[in-house]
């Protein structure tokens, strides 16, 4: 339950504030994404998400094994995806709303992932702390690893810089196919 309380506020701001700001729809596909991803982590719970069985099943081989992993990876992936499948939505709410534009178009929405990421995990501490005991440590999912919380803001930045790499080529791209039919036309 506590691990749905931050989507669930989520997708109530931006059902009422749709009316004032839309997103494109690939924003919304990348959120609607990423909330699936954490819907299945908070329903197992990170650390005990059994991707590697189900690769296992799928395939024959686990990737555990493949890559040497003593711990579920889960946890990682989802903070990966966090800052992949988010750093479009929130570029474009920068752009369109504190018309960001050029360098700024992309360094701030990769400081927004960081920045998120490290309120995620500072409230992760401090819910672990109320919760105390078992169910905390549970709760944060750090299964052994003391530096957990800089690995999972790690992993968000990564996704942040991959994403930003990728529109950043995409808008390159564009731009040079439009500087290319305003010269023939």
């Amino acid at each position: 339950m506590l691990e749905n309380l931050i989507p669930t506020v989520f997708v109530g701001v931006l059902a009422a504030t749709f009316r004032l700001f839309q997103f494109s729809r690939i924003s919304y596909t990348l959120i609607f994404i990423f909330l699936c991803l954490h819907t299945i982590g908070a329903h197992y719970t990170y650390s005990r998400v059994p991707y590697d069985l189900w690769f296992r099943n799928l395939s024959g081989v686990s990737i555990s094994e493949i890559f040497g992993l003593d711990r579920n990876q889960y946890d990682r992936f989802g903070h990966f995806t966090f800052g992949l499948l988010m750093f479009y939505p929130a570029r474009e709410v920068l752009t369109r709303i504190a018309k960001v534009s050029g360098f700024w178009g992309y360094y701030l929405p990769l400081t927004a992932m960081l920045s998120l990421s490290g309120l995620y995990e500072l409230m992760e501490m401090a819910v672990a702390i109320v919760l105390g005991g078992e169910l905390g440590h549970d709760y944060i999912g750090a299964q052994g690893d003391l530096w957990d919380a800089q690995k999972d803001m790690a992993m968000a930045i990564c996704g942040g810089i991959t994403a930003m790499a990728f529109v950043a080529f995409l808008n390159h791209k564009s731009d040079r196919a439009s500087e290319h039919s305003s010269v023939e036309d």
